[in-house]
């Protein structure tokens, strides 16, 4: 792990996606946080020290889902499947299967493997397969804030975490889309989906595929920066942890938008990008970048990385 000492940053950007902004200064005690996403070498020593099973890998609760059908509830997750051809980028399913049997150890769907894929971040991991794993760690999952300022390195002002050109001297310093997205990559950077752990340079920070790669969970229930008036004066907790039980429930409920794909579900934040972000689709390869992500979902680019804060009993 590596100490990220205290301090203030500039989280979010007014120059984006606007869920980003606006740009505001927060103030974090200092942190331990792992150096790379958790790789399946280390799921796989969790899973056998604890016969953990992940929410990919159990049938799901046909009482969360009243009108799926017994085929849809057996254990399945998404995987990215590319198109042969330009597709409406507008529709997302022509890209992403949720196929029966993906999971973890299948990453593509029955008959692939993490067979040399070791030191590769694990996914098809859903929030609560990330969270199971940083409690067996005696470690925590990332604030959204926290999880920024180490994705910064020391640096802010950027549009990127290195600097203001995607690729600087045309070679790309993280695992991303290139080519034409989802029908074509061409995979300048050598990579059609995942990448080993540290392929890239590190941040200013020592810190390997904040950018990239995989999405990773944060501990941050979704909700806007600058919270809006709500009933009974209640707040949504936005970039910060909750302070209590009440405040989690609160900041639970209104994590939930019924009008998105993930209707009545609670969503948390994720960040970083991963191998699919394309400019002409998906420019979240971004540290003040930020997506909302329903808490029972896996998909075959969501991993995650763990921290320590400090004055912890780990610490």
């Amino acid at each position: 792990m590596i100490w990220i000492p205290p301090g203030t940053f500039v989280m979010g950007s007014d120059q984006h996606y606007p869920e980003e902004a606006p740009a505001h200064t927060v103030e974090l005690a200092g942190f331990w946080i792992d150096r790379g996403p958790v790789t399946n070498a280390q799921f796989l020593k969790f899973v056998k020290a604890s016969g953990y099973r992940t929410v990919a890998e159990r049938p799901a609760d046909a009482a969360l889902y009243p009108d799926a059908c017994a085929e849809q509830l057996q254990p399945a997750s998404i995987v990215f499947v590319a198109p042969t051809e330009p597709v409406d980028l507008r529709d997302h399913r022509r890209w992403w299967q949720y196929i029966r049997g993906a999971d973890w150890r299948h990453p593509e769907g029955p008959g692939s493997s993490i067979k040399g894929r070791e030191q590769h971040p694990v996914v098809h991991i859903a929030w609560e397969d990330a969270a199971a794993y940083a409690d067996w760690a005696g470690k925590s999952l990332p604030s959204e804030a926290e999880w920024e300022r180490a994705a910064w390195g020391g640096r802010e002002g950027c549009a990127y975490a290195w600097g203001d050109v995607l690729h600087p001297g045309g070679v790309p310093v993280a695992n991303t889309f290139q080519g034409q997205f989802p029908h074509h990559n061409n995979r300048l950077d050598g990579f059609e989906r995942t990448s080993p752990v540290g392929a890239f340079p590190p941040n200013g920070f020592g810190l390997v595929d904040m950018i990239g790669n995989v999405w990773e969970w944060t501990d941050s229930w979704y909700a806007p920066h600058v919270p809006t008036a709500v009933p009974n004066g209640i707040e949504p907790a936005g970039c910060c942890r909750a302070s209590n039980d009440l405040a989690d429930q609160r900041a639970r409920l209104l994590s939930i938008d019924p009008t998105s794909q993930h209707g009545n579900l609670p969503r948390k934040v994720v960040k970083g990008g991963s191998f699919l972000c394309a400019p002409s689709y998906c420019r979240r390869y971004r540290p003040a970048a930020r997506m909302a992500q329903g808490i029972d979902t896996s998909t075959c680019h969501m991993g995650f990385r763990c921290i320590v804060r400090a004055g912890s009993p780990q610490s």
